[in-house]
């Protein structure tokens, strides 16, 4: 498995290996040891599954806070998406910068969201489908959430706000600054 750091240290890409033959491929996408060596904890207690029939779907920012605050494993089993992640701990050195990276089923690439860190993606292809194992259950009075695009973050989103399509929900979310501080560095 390769491991790199991205623009925001605490945020890993994985990429497992594929063994590929005539039949088409065996992947190793999660083993515990190996994982917890690259430095994503766990234990995981949840496997979601979302399916986005558009481009341009655009899912976050979110998080939770309180002892269901989650880190997330995510990956790409069909189509691609770009994802993002944004440092929200107060006190954190990169407090407010983000890491991104665009996950694929083609690449196999794995983005690991630390707790502490908004999450969002936006699809890159029709019919995509992502995959992400959480470390604490789903928990609704705990979701947190800040508008996609919160100036003040000025993420770089594949997609304009006329091409972006949100759940009614995400599109009321607060900017980041309108947020009470969720977790301390």
């Amino acid at each position: 498995m390769i491991v790199e750091r991205l623009a925001v240290p605490d945020v890993l890409l994985l990429t497992p290996q594929r063994f590929a033959d005539p039949r088409g491929f065996f992947s190793e996408t999660w083993v515990q040891t190996r994982f917890a060596e690259a430095g994503i904890p766990g234990p995981f207690v949840q496997d979601n599954h979302a399916k986005s029939t558009d481009r341009g779907v655009v899912r976050g920012l979110h998080l939770q806070i309180g002892p269901n605050a989650q880190g997330k494993l995510v990956r790409v089993v069909q189509g691609a998406v770009w994802d993002v992640a944004v440092d929200v701990r107060r006190g954190s050195p990169t407090y407010g910068q983000h890491a991104a990276a665009v996950l694929s089923a083609e690449n196999w690439q794995q983005l690991w969201v630390p707790v502490g860190f908004l999450h969002g993606y936006c699809t890159l292809e029709p019919d995509t489908e992502v995959i992400y194992k959480v470390t604490a259950p789903y928990d609704r009075p705990a979701e947190r959430g800040v508008i996609w695009n919160d100036p003040a973050l000025a993420l770089p989103w594949p997609v304009s706000p006329d091409e972006a399509l949100l759940s009614d929900k995400d599109l009321k979310l607060p900017t980041l600054a309108a947020c009470e501080s969720w977790f301390t560095y």
